[in-house]
């Protein structure tokens, strides 16, 4: 028992292993269609073995393996708060393991093994779907985020979204570990005739055993054959997605529709800078690296996330110094639109409705709002804010649910605003001077591409991402959260401004490939001309509706199973 618990733990952890050499930005993810056979084997010992073990098994010993892939691929939280990075990795790799005790449960009520392994892709669907749509959203390790470094094996990503790539990788580890499983099967029940045949062997004559060992080689040349026939199968259905997608990469074109950009990335110090410059000299370092590039055929300056940090209250936001600084550029270039990042308030009038992000002044019966904004300035007389609406667990976001409200106070204090911030309904587009219409992802909001493509979907032609990836150093997170953004220019086929504090700045094609990008502490400005596009991909007109079906799918096969096992024991108690 020792010894099969041991084999159960090596099991897990190579998968976890495997699943961490996968992922992006160095990884290969070829691993990822091999990544579950090891869960996959553990669940299946547990499940042969099932006197040994109770309902709890599988959640237990696949938890080290979920441990440490999220451990080695997001460790990097700790660089911002070691609080964060305990939660994020433990709670995870907890949902995780959940998930593959809910496969195992259905597994053992159902009597159809394809019906069982349908129902752990819907569940793992499910799962990701989930953490794109609730509080403590954390889609960072979502399997179709896998590929955003190899972002050419799935073009066809502008048909399905990642939940494309999700089904992709765990039907491949099913299938493979299906193949393998049913020739270990047939080896030990090939072993067990042969070793009956050389027993009967001593008490026949020679030419009958040669003749059933004849055909013994012919049984062991179809089963051969058979195995060659079902691996090519398999080796098609990895192989020819990556193939579909290298002819769409290499005969997509672009529209000539030219848009004259500068991206901006500052590199101002978000832990001893950022939040204590005068504005004056903030704007002045915005003005300092981007004066040279622009000219009067610029179209938009993008600056990155939280560049302004004056505390600036939107009912009255042109009184405050850093707009106005920021106006003086307008005036000298009537056409251009800047995208600014910066900290808002809103102070709600009597009568307005008041949501559940809203904080009581101390000294007044009157409310108030946090937001992290983008804003446009451009010469109409109206500023125009986005404030960012998926925000950071943690960080920005804490449970709304009853009862949660109270986390409030432990939220993660980065320098900026802290605490549930609000957010917008709408996937606003601006109003733009002299190009086509443009909108902007904030940060986090870049790795959820349903929520990206409904920009898309209200007319935005050109995409800005303005982010601050300061907080992590020098790890693969902030190139991590780079990589998912060929993600999300494929997906919509819009070319993509980013501008990050620091980290990597860069634009992006519609063809998901990066030009010009920075390098990580070094102030840098791009000057670059982009197409805008205003075609409608079928993926950003339908959404995650993968992820949508299979939720719907897995839910009745979920229910299915519970009614088969209930009748199973109706009959055994009649």
């Amino acid at each position: 028992m020792k010894h099969l618990k041991l084999r159960l733990i090596l099991l897990s952890l190579a998968s976890g292993l495997l699943l961490s050499l996968a992922w992006p930005e160095r990884g290969c993810p070829a691993l990822l269609f091999i990544g579950f056979i090891p869960l996959l084997r553990m669940e299946d010992l547990i499940s042969t073995n099932r006197d040994r073990f109770n309902r709890f098994s599988v959640f237990f010993y696949s938890y080290p393996g979920f441990l440490l892939w999220n451990l080695l691929t997001t460790w990097w939280i700790v660089n911002s708060t070691g609080e964060g990075a305990i939660l994020a990795v433990v709670l995870n790799s907890m949902f995780m393991s959940i998930i593959l005790s809910f496969f195992h449960g259905t597994k053992r009520r159902l009597n159809s093994m394809p019906a069982a392994y349908l129902a752990l892709i819907c569940f793992w669907i499910m799962f990701e779907y989930l953490h794109l749509n609730w509080d403590l959203n954390w889609p960072w390790l979502n399997l179709g985020n896998g590929f955003s470094s190899y972002y050419r094996w799935v073009q066809w990503y502008e048909y399905t979204g990642a939940f494309g790539g999700t089904v992709w990788v765990l039907a491949a580890n099913i299938m493979i570990f299906s193949l393998l499983k049913g020739e270990k099967r047939k080896a030990k029940s090939e072993n067990k005739v042969e070793i009956s045949e050389k027993r009967k062997a001593k008490s026949e004559k020679e030419d009958a055993n040669f003749g059933k060992s004849i055909e013994s080689r012919l049984i062991q040349k179809f089963h051969l054959s058979l195995f060659a026939f079902r691996f090519s199968i398999i080796s098609l259905l990895i192989l020819l997605p990556i193939l579909f997608s290298y002819v769409m990469y290499y005969s997509y074109h672009e529209k000539s529709r030219p848009v004259n950009t500068v991206i901006l990335q500052p590199n101002i110090d978000p832990y001893s800078e950022q939040y204590v410059l005068p504005p004056i000299q903030v704007v002045g370092r915005i003005v300092k690296l981007a004066g040279p590039a622009i000219d009067s055929g610029t179209n938009i300056l993008v600056t990155p996330e939280s560049a302004l940090q004056q505390e600036m209250w939107e009912n009255n936001m042109e009184t405050f110094e850093s707009i106005g600084l920021v106006r003086n550029i307008i005036s000298k270039y009537p056409n251009l639109n800047i995208i600014v990042g910066g900290s808002t308030y809103y102070a709600f009038k009597p009568g307005e409705k008041i949501p559940h992000t809203a904080r009581k002044f101390t000294k007044e019966n009157a409310w108030y709002n946090r937001y992290n904004a983008a804003i446009m300035v451009n010469r109409y007389p109206a500023l125009q804010l986005y404030h960012k609406s998926k925000l950071t667990p943690g960080v920005e976001v804490l449970p709304s649910y009853n009862g949660f409200k109270w986390l409030e106070k432990y939220a993660i204090d980065l320098g900026g605003i802290v605490g549930s911030l609000g957010t917008d309904s709408v996937r606003r587009v601006f109003n733009v001077v002299n190009m086509p219409p443009v909108a902007v992802c904030i940060c986090y909001e870049s790795i959820f591409g349903e929520f990206f493509s409904e920009f898309v979907r209200n007319g935005a032609q050109v995409m800005c991402i303005i982010t601050n990836d300061g907080w992590w150093g020098n790890t693969a997170g902030h190139r991590q959260h780079f990589a998912f953004a060929h993600l999300r220019a494929i997906e919509t086929r819009r070319s993509i401004l980013r501008s990050a504090n620091t980290g990597i700045s860069a634009w992006i094609d519609q063809r998901g490939d990066a030009h010009e990008q920075t390098k990580y502490w070094v102030p840098a400005v791009i000057k670059a001309r982009v197409n805008a596009n205003d075609k409608i991909t079928f993926y950003t007109r339908h959404g995650d509706y993968i992820a949508k079906w299979m939720s719907w799918l897995g839910g009745l096969l979920y229910i299915g199973s519970l009614l088969v096992w209930i009748t199973k024991k109706r009959i055994k108690k009649s």
